[in-house]
């Protein structure tokens, strides 16, 4: 039976991969996927299909977090599994690391500058490590005698581990190295630490470069210890050692410090084979040491492993042009089948979906709504798929939520990571977009929608820039009287008040169910996670945090705004961090009641501008944003080209 479960998913690590699955589900029951990937170490979407194979044959059961059915532990009893012993630490949880109490105001600090930085580019393998790795990666350079003092080479530095070392500094009441210089190629995220770093304190360095090039002369041989966090390929290992080794100074024991994700045994031979090929031995290891935001098919976490220089230690690689990413490499498309009604779709290579990613925010072609479960990998080369019609998906997202379990799938995706504080997440609108609105808005809402319109069907046309206009627009006023207490009327009888401690079990089940709407699989989706996350913000402060419902009555809905200060500027602003409604009958009634109260609240507060960030897929968020007067001001772009045959 392990033989076929493995073949029916073509699971490289074969039956002793299944057992590891099996083995895991008795130890961790009751386990989600993500839990099951962190343990086994294999990738989120080949646990989830794992996961339906053994459901099929009895031995898992259907409901979710997944447990062993009876025949599952008869299997499990057979195979000598019975027995588990887990003598993982429990206070560092394997990672040989505990951050001390001194430096939680560092993992604080951080969190903030995360909040305001670039967000990631996942087509790039990029997924920002928690607040928490960032400092325990400083930690680990601590603990190893790399620092403090000497020289840090950061060969790329989205995950903003120079930021990390000088927060560090900071905190501990001084810099911990004589110089940090960070290459990389994005001119935002270089740009972002200089403005941060200029006020801590240490010295930064920032060098824009492609590293698919030998780095600059200057910077060969002039660091003491080197860190790099590559695309999970075997050519991106390579390609980022390569570069660390170029910039450390001649001769052995200097450390470079590798973070990477797990991949199956043959992709980590040759990785290790790229180490070895560069003179390079291994130090220390530690697993699952990384944990990543939004990072959903490799289950959120990577390990980190201090490699030592040798006198054998060289560079092996000039310019390179090859493939380098693992959307490069992806050369078969899977199969996801929507949870809400059963229609499969493709994602992958000559998809109309690239990435599962895309999928999510699009919601599913047949009913508009989602998650999705990955299942078999299809033809190595498949055709590529004619673009499904969407049968009403969008309408139905805008139109009145139906009851029932799934109606919370018509909620909008958050735009970026899930770890941004689920931001632009709300309730599908209903019909309040057919009510009558001013008719200065209603007239620039056509023209919007109609410049969408044509980028989308025209693209073939070329268009000529506009010039980014420097005018604001105040599309919000704070409602009359009358108009108060219409909309009070209409949203009767629920009203709205400071959400509480007593709160917190509603409000958890809120993000969760948001949580496994917008991210699947992937998402992390326990309700009492998110309630303890949400109280220990509520320590802080309960401004900003806003539910609805019946007077003395449980949250049918809930709003959360933070008002944040520009580390630059000084300037303060607003940012719409979670919306949700309930399936009630008035749903988007109650839904305009919980972002009128929130923008009360900014208005009180002396906060003139508000951000709220939605995918350009998610109509009912925008319709939503477009209603209160929200002008979009950026977008984010993205163009998949062909392969090269040369």
């Amino acid at each position: 039976m392990l033989t076929e479960v493995a073949d029916a998913v073509r699971l490289q690590e074969g039956p002793p991969g299944v057992r590891s699955v099996l083995r895991a589900l008795r130890r961790l029951a009751p386990a989600s996927t993500k839990d099951l990937s962190r343990a086994t170490g294999l990738p989120v979407p080949i646990v989830a299909a794992l996961g339906n194979e053994l459901r099929r044959r009895g031995l898992v059961t259907k409901e979710r977090p997944s447990r062993l059915t009876e025949a599952g532990s008869d299997l499990v009893a057979r195979l000598g599994m019975d027995l588990t012993m887990d003598a993982t630490c429990r206070t560092c949880d394997g990672r040989e690391l505990v951050i001390p109490e001194v430096l939680d105001e560092a993992v604080r600090r951080l969190r903030a500058l995360m909040e305001s930085g670039p967000a990631a580019d996942m087509a790039i393998d990029q997924s920002h490590c928690t607040a928490e790795t960032k400092v325990r990666r400083v930690l680990a350079l601590l603990t190893a005698g790399a620092l403090p003092g000497g020289s840090l080479l950061l060969i790329g530095d989205d995950d903003l581990v120079s930021l990390a070392v000088a927060v560090v500094g900071d905190v501990l009441g001084g810099p911990i190295v004589e110089r940090v210089t960070v290459v990389d190629i994005s001119a935002e995220i270089l740009d972002y630490i200089q403005k941060v770093a200029g006020g801590l304190g240490t010295r930064v360095e920032t060098v824009q470069h492609d590293l698919r090039h030998p780095l600059p002369e200057r910077l060969h041989g002039q660091h003491d210890v080197a860190m790099t966090d590559p695309p999970y390929t075997p050519e991106g290992a390579r390609l980022f050692l390569s570069r660390a080794v170029e910039g450390l100074r001649p001769g052995p024991a200097h450390s470079v410090f590798f973070s990477f994700g797990g991949k199956s045994p043959d992709e980590m031979l040759e990785v290790q084979r790229e180490i070895m090929a560069l003179g390079l031995v291994t130090h220390g290891y530690i697993r699952n040491f990384n944990e990543y935001e939004g990072s959903g098919i490799l289950g959120g976490v990577g390990f980190f492993q201090q490699l030592l220089t040798t006198t054998s230690t060289a560079s092996r690689q000039g310019d390179y042009s090859g493939p380098l990413y693992t959307g490069d490499k992806r050369t078969r498309q899977r199969e996801y089948e929507c949870v809400a009604c059963g229609h499969k779709v493709r994602v992958g290579p000559g998809a109309r979906w690239a990435q599962v990613a895309a999928l999510r925010a699009e919601g599913c072609p047949n009913c508009g709504k989602g998650p999705f479960r990955p299942g078999r990998l299809v033809s190595e080369a498949p055709e590529p798929m004619k673009p499904t019609e969407p049968s009403g998906a969008q309408e139905r997202a805008e139109a009145p939520a139906p009851s029932g379990a799934q109606e919370r799938a018509e909620a909008p995706t958050p735009s970026e990571a899930q770890e941004r504080s689920h931001a632009s997440k709300a309730a599908a609108p209903s019909e309040a977009q057919g009510r009558q609105e001013p008719k200065e808005r209603q007239e620039r809402q056509g023209r919007q929608e109609r410049q969408e319109r044509a980028a989308t069907v025209r693209a073939d046309v070329p268009v000529t820039p506009a010039v980014p206009s420097t005018t604001r627009t105040i599309g919000w006023h704070l409602p009359t009287p009358e108009e108060r207490a219409a909309l009070e009327k209409r949203a009767h009888p629920y009203v709205t008040r400071q959400a509480d401690e007593r709160d917190l079990p509603a409000i958890g089940a809120f993000e969760a169910e948001i949580a496994r709407v917008s991210f699947g699989e992937d998402a992390i989706d326990d309700p009492v996670r998110w309630a303890t996350r949400l109280g220990k913000a509520m320590e802080k402060s309960k401004q900003g945090m806003i539910v609805a419902g019946r007077p003395g009555g449980e949250p049918v809905g809930w709003c959360w705004v933070s008002i944040n200060q520009n580390a630059m500027t000084g300037d303060r602003y607003a940012n719409f961090r979670s919306l949700a409604v309930a399936p009630v009958d008035n749903r988007s009634d109650v839904a305009e009641l919980l972002l009128t109260a929130g923008l009360e609240f900014c208005l009180a507060g002396g906060i003139t501008e508000v951000t709220g960030r939605v995918h350009v897929g998610n109509v009912p968020m925008r319709t939503v944003y477009r209603k209160f007067g929200f002008d979009p001001t950026s977008l984010s772009m993205k163009l998949f080209l062909p392969r090269s045959e040369r």
